[in-house]
């Protein structure tokens, strides 16, 4: 949600300081504006990435391809999937990307390098192209009118039952699987926990774990915009149509947000948790992710935390002399060293000898 709040926020703040010009009201993608640069959308190629995965270009031929799957009502995901890079296949990965319009297509072959013994599934919402770059300004009406939190839920829902029920149908093998959410698609992830066959864990990448209503109050604390905030609060429980369209979302999404609960179906889920989020994350304050790691620690399941010091909302950390450095490769490389002795647990390699959680670095 604060992927795309933040800049919102940030026209907040300009107003309030006696700028003229309306808020500027887009999406952001979960996504860092480093992220464009480190997996090759930026056509001068000037910045080079140093990940833990080797390039996926000198690798065996291992491509991600498009897959209809059903969602609710007669809808229509366009998911992508991709096999294992190297053998033997270990372990599958389901991702549910951030907010925005934008696909993951163009970036996932460098985004998901580092998960080389397993297949991965990544759905994306209603109406997006997984090979599109529409800029997150340029999101269509019709998008805006359809994105919101519990459509979103419903539809992967109903993607993830056909997934499971066509790898019955097709004898696929009943491999551990992982969920990961991306910044805004980590607020789905215990609504679709059920839904997995065989799920080992889940994994948090960029959103604080806690309700997106109180991340976001924090976020426009932090920016200075509270009063902007508690407006669109007050405007949510109004009586104007869900359709209205407010700092670039419906109303019906903001409604969405501001009753979904996350923390305590988190803290509660019976299900191992890796969370991993950067030091310089400019779209979520590091206090959410603190007050968080207070409510986790109550869990009676594995939780496992990464604070990535120097690192952005896209888990990039930008070095003078060497370029950036990826810390989604890292992830990567967390989760294949749990996949080489899966039943030792998600959180395993990442907790102390008496299952302290170690400090987030």
């Amino acid at each position: 949600m604060l992927a795309f709040f933040m800049p919102v926020l940030m026209g907040m703040a300009g107003v309030l300081a006696g700028c003229t010009q309306p808020p500027q009201t887009f999406y952001a993608a979960a996504a860092s504006e480093s992220l464009v640069q480190v997996y090759g959308n930026d056509p001068s190629g000037a910045v080079a990435a140093r990940t833990v995965a080797p390039d996926p270009d000198a690798m065996s031929p291992s491509t991600f391809t498009s897959r209809p799957l059903p969602g609710a009502q007669g809808a229509m995901l366009q998911a992508l999937q991709r096999n294992g890079r190297t053998p033997p296949l270990r372990y599958r990965v389901i991702v549910i990307p951030g907010s925005g319009c934008a696909g993951m297509g163009p970036i996932a072959e460098r985004y998901f390098a580092g998960l080389l013994h397993a297949q991965v599934l990544v759905l994306h919402k209603p109406g997006v192209d997984p090979q599109t770059r529409t800029a997150s300004a340029d999101c269509g009406p019709d998008f805006v009118q359809q994105d919101r939190l519990s459509a979103w839920v419903a539809h992967a829902r109903v993607a993830l039952q056909a997934d499971a029920l066509q790898r019955e149908r097709d004898g696929a093998p009943a491999l551990p699987q992982l969920l990961v959410g991306i910044s805004e698609g980590a607020e789905l992830l215990t609504a679709l926990a059920p839904e997995v066959p065989g799920l080992a864990g889940l994994v948090v990448l960029a959103s604080s774990g806690l309700d997106p209503q109180e991340a976001g109050a924090l976020q426009a604390q932090r920016l200075g915009a509270q009063a902007d905030w508690d407006a669109l609060g007050r405007s949510q429980r109004g009586r104007m149509p869900d359709s209205t369209v407010l700092q670039g979302r419906s109303l019906g999404y903001w409604r969405d947000l501001w009753n979904w609960p996350l923390a305590l179906p988190l803290v509660q889920s019976p299900w191992p948790l890796l969370q991993v989020w950067g030091g310089d994350d400019a779209l979520v304050p590091q206090v959410a992710y603190e007050r968080f790691a207070v409510l986790a620690s109550a869990r009676t399941e594995p939780y496992c935390a990464r604070r990535i010091d120097g690192a952005d909302h896209g888990l990039q950390r930008r070095h003078a002399s060497e370029g950036t450095e990826d810390g989604v490769q890292q992830v990567w490389a967390w989760t294949e060293q749990w996949a080489r002795a899966p039943t030792a647990g998600l959180c395993a390699s990442l907790l102390g000898a008496q299952g302290v959680i170690k400090p987030a670095q």
